[in-house]
């Protein structure tokens, strides 16, 4: 992502877990983490993915130290792939280990990250919830997306070839969800991440 990105790991259920963490530069207070999902392993998602890593930026723009990993089986992470439910319990690992007292989290995912980083929001306890939830793409013709916080932001491209429009819709109707749609846009926001990056920013705390 850039020079000042830290390349780490930290143990997982599956063995270690490759990290990539970048944290806003000045004197400024941490205003929180955000652990971020990056799309399906089986289709070249990795951390490195560049929506993730537009994600990271927004974040670190918003003041938060942003952690992407990358899932088993995946880069430097042991493991193999887990059909999506290994991967929630690497994001779990992940969050348990990366978050700080007194710090809010902030939870990401685009596409296959935001199936996991959805259920992954509903295992963690009361005392323990993410303070907001962003889901870009999410995978929901592919795999059993939860039921999410009423303040979840959601943003999809209005020509997703991936996942289409209106499957997003017929999974946030029931939940009386909003939808931000990029008009015009793919699934991969090819052209249009510095608008992504905007948009993060920008809703992220209305």
């Amino acid at each position: 992502m850039n020079p000042q990105t830290l390349r780490s790991s930290q143990p997982g259920p599956a063995g270690p877990i490759e990290l990539a963490i970048d944290v806003p530069m000045g004197p400024a207070r941490l205003r929180g983490i955000a652990v971020i999902c990056h799309p399906h392993p089986q289709f070249g998602g990795s951390l490195d993915n560049k929506v993730v890593q537009t994600l990271a930026r927004a974040y670190v723009q918003l003041g938060y130290r942003a952690v992407r990993f990358n899932f088993r089986g995946i880069g430097a992470s042991a493991g193999a792939w887990d059909s999506g439910q290994g991967e929630i319990d690497d994001a779990l690992a992940v969050i348990a280990a990366q978050r700080e007292p007194g710090l809010p989290l902030a939870l990401a995912g685009f596409s296959f990250g935001a199936f996991v980083a959805g259920q992954a929001a509903t295992r963690l306890g009361p005392d323990a919830r993410a303070e907001r939830l962003l889901l870009v793409g999410p995978a929901v013709v592919h795999f059993a997306m939860a039921t999410v916080p009423a303040d979840t932001v959601v943003i999809h491209g209005e020509a997703d070839e991936v996942v289409p429009l209106a499957a997003v819709f017929d999974w946030a109707r029931p939940q009386t969800l909003p939808v931000i749609v990029v008009p015009g846009v793919g699934h991969f926001f090819h052209g249009q991440l510095p608008l992504l990056k905007s948009l993060v920013a920008g809703t992220w705390h209305c």
